[in-house]
């Protein structure tokens, strides 16, 4: 089994790309937020585009970081998991310096991280920022700059966590999906089964009921496919 969970909305209280932009990049990067919304680009160019944006020195920008809050009962949550075998990844349509700079903030620093990369460059007497697509990203079909899909293939029994937008693709291509928010909304209007849930204190318990039965399941069809 693998544990596959989104970071902003879901992890994190707040969405730490919205709030970086919304301090650092001015307006510029709404319209740009409004391209993607429509259609007219994928999130893996509209990110691009808007991280270009930001104008803050590297301390302004993780003193930034250092007000972003994540889910109380995340770390329940990764001690259940780290007991029971089940491997967390994180899998974001986000920022990894950001994520990683959260997570560490509490105490938090050996997860596996998929997600946008960061790079960064002092030119011109100012930090410059710049994102690059996960490797996951060639060939998204959504234009992505992670390609969630890719990164949920496997043969072992998936479990995936989320809360938005980027969330829709991958849905209903795993055995387990754990939704709140606009995921929930999705997966209710395309039939797509899934556990509901508020915050990690409300899923653990869930998770703990459902996965005995999950994994049994898993193993027929499993079996029924190589027989």
């Amino acid at each position: 089994m693998q544990v596959f969970c989104d970071f902003d909305g879901t992890i994190s209280i707040e969405d730490a790309t919205d709030m970086v932009l919304s301090r650092f990049a001015g307006s510029e990067w709404e319209d740009i937020e409004q391209q993607w919304k429509q259609g007219l680009i994928g999130s893996g160019e509209c990110m691009r585009r808007q991280i270009a944006l930001v104008q803050a020195s590297r301390k302004d920008l993780e003193a930034l970081l250092d007000e972003v809050s994540i889910d109380p009962g995340f770390e329940d949550f990764l001690s259940y998991c780290n007991r029971s075998d089940l491997p967390v990844t994180i899998v974001s349509d986000g920022v990894d310096y950001f994520i990683r700079h959260i997570l560490a903030r509490h105490g938090i620093g050996d997860l596996r991280i998929v997600a946008n990369v960061l790079t960064y460059r002092f030119a011109h007497g100012r930090d410059l920022y710049s994102l690059s697509p996960s490797p996951t990203a060639a060939g998204c079909m959504s234009g992505s700059g992670v390609c969630k899909c890719r990164v949920v293939r496997g043969t072992e029994l998936q479990i995936y966590i989320g809360d938005g937008r980027s969330d829709f693709c991958v849905a209903d291509k795993v055995d387990l999906v754990f939704a709140k928010a606009k995921l929930a909304d999705y997966c209710d209007d395309r039939g797509i089964s899934y556990v509901g849930f508020d915050n990690f204190a409300d899923l653990l318990p869930k998770m703990k009921a459902i996965l005995p039965s999950a994994a049994r399941e898993h193993r027929a069809l499993l079996h029924s496919k190589i027989a």
